[in-house]
């Protein structure tokens, strides 16, 4: 089993950096061998990419933009009205992950708009989140990039967000992957999935297999638990993972609900060969606080190159 492969989170580690292009740096001599960011936007790409050659990195994941902040908007993908804003949005982030050389792109499906009623607006929001899927889903593929789909946990992080559970919930995210992709998987997954979910619904979508799962083990354990089981079944179906300690959101190695080495373990397991991203929130400094993946590298070793 080929050891994991971990990406730097730079939009949360190494925050007493002032730039991107610092953290960029302190990434490459942690010995990180790739990096992910949220939102690049604010550096022209072509120098990004730049400082990322120059440190050693390469850019797994990017998002698209957050829409208007001042207004309360984290993603744009499910938002009734703002379809052009989501597809010029799209347009931004592929121009930086084709200068980056960046593989991935969340498609973030934001909030349910203030003062909408979720229960009365969720037909609508997945209707302009199938659809704006479909076009996100074949301009990427034009450009052989994926998108992935990320549930965020409305717990504790954001309680108005539209995406905030694999399986169950305001809005599954399984259901919305499946509505667009019907993947091969195994068997296991096929039968859970179609015992859980209406298959007449689910066949009769047209087929998107460059749309994936983004796996944030942080938000996952708060939605639903039983990560061994939810891993086991829906990483066919996952292009990212990232990670963060239940509830602080701070190292893996730091005092709470989850136990890493077992997690890393079945990861490893199970066969996963994507990136882990480190995106969680440094209790001290950050170089000092990745005693755990320095560990971890002691123990299994660095991937090597291509791998």
């Amino acid at each position: 089993m080929a050891p994991l492969r971990f990406s730097a989170n730079l939009s949360w580690l190494f925050p007493e950096l002032p730039d991107l292009p610092a953290r960029l740096r302190a990434a490459g001599s942690s010995g990180f061998e790739a990096a992910e960011v949220a939102w690049p936007y604010a550096e022209p790409p072509e120098a990004l990419a730049r400082a990322a050659r120059e440190a050693g990195l390469r850019l797994v994941l990017i998002n698209t933009p957050p829409g208007d902040q001042e207004k309360g908007e984290m993603g744009l993908g499910a938002v009734p009205g703002r379809q052009a804003a989501f597809r010029e949005g799209l347009e931004q982030a592929v121009r930086y992950a084709k200068a980056l050389g960046c593989p991935r792109i969340h498609l973030m499906a934001g909030r349910v708009p203030q003062g909408a009623d979720p229960a009365a607006i969720k037909a609508e929001m997945e209707t302009v989140f199938l659809e704006n899927l479909r076009h996100a889903a074949g301009v990427l593929a034009q450009e052989d990039l994926v998108g992935l789909l990320e549930p965020i946990n409305t717990r504790i992080t954001d309680p108005q967000y539209f995406l905030d559970t694999p399986q169950q919930g305001r809005t599954p995210a399984l259901w919305i992957l499946l509505s667009l992709w019907i993947p091969v998987l195994s068997l296991r997954l096929m039968a859970h999935s179609l015992a859980s979910l209406p298959a007449a619904a689910i066949l009769q979508k047209v087929g998107r297999p460059n749309l994936q799962l983004q796996m944030d083990i942080f938000h996952w354990q708060i939605m639903d638990g039983n990560l061994t089981g939810n891993i086991r079944e829906f990483l066919p179906i996952v292009g990212h993972v990232q990670v963060a300690q239940v509830p602080g959101r701070g190292e893996p190695s730091s005092p709470g609900e989850l136990n890493f080495p077992y997690l890393f373990q079945l990861l490893e397991d199970e066969g996963y060969k994507g990136f882990v991203g480190c995106e969680y929130r440094p209790q001290g400094d950050t170089t000092e606080g990745l005693s755990w993946l320095r560990s971890y590298w002691d123990r299994r070793g660095h991937p090597e190159a291509g791998q």
